[in-house]
């Protein structure tokens, strides 16, 4: 029987930290992650309490080597322009399949308003060898098969 869990298949890295995401026309951007190894990635952004009228989008930028300054972003995003509360205390999502880009880097873009945020996770996945090790990021991880109360 192959390894059926996840923590096993996929690797959590957090690649951004709490940030006041004050409105800026510079985005807040991540740990860059090598996809060496892995076939796709999910990103989750966990919003904090976004102002009303903020433009949040998290966006992923790639490069062939692994250095901010060369990264190039690429199409497509989550997010949208915030109402009053609707974006408070809610997660981006944003999966990038088999990217060409060997190196990723999460970007948080936060216009018009304020879009503090707690973290955003990447999660890589199709790992070409397991089980996959986690990162220094993850401090403990644990399986349970079939627990009984």
């Amino acid at each position: 029987m192959g390894i059926t869990s996840l923590k096993e298949n996929a690797k959590a890295t957090r690649v951004m930290n709490r940030g006041a995401g004050a409105a800026s026309a510079t985005p807040t951007k991540g740990t860059i992650i090598d996809m060496q190894g892995y076939e796709s990635v999910l990103f989750i952004a966990a919003l904090n309490d976004v102002l009303d009228t903020s433009a949040v989008a998290l966006r992923v930028a790639g490069g062939d080597v692994s250095d901010t300054a060369q990264m190039t972003l690429l199409p497509g995003s989550a997010g949208g322009t915030a109402g009053a509360s609707d974006y408070d205390n809610k997660l981006l999502i944003l999966d990038v399949e088999k990217p060409t880009q060997r190196y990723l880097e999460a970007q948080l873009f936060h216009v018009t308003a304020n879009a503090p945020f707690d973290s955003v996770i990447a999660i890589q996945y199709g790992a070409r060898s397991t089980p996959v090790t986690q990162g220094s990021t993850v401090k403990a991880a644990t399986t349970l098969v079939s627990p009984a109360a």
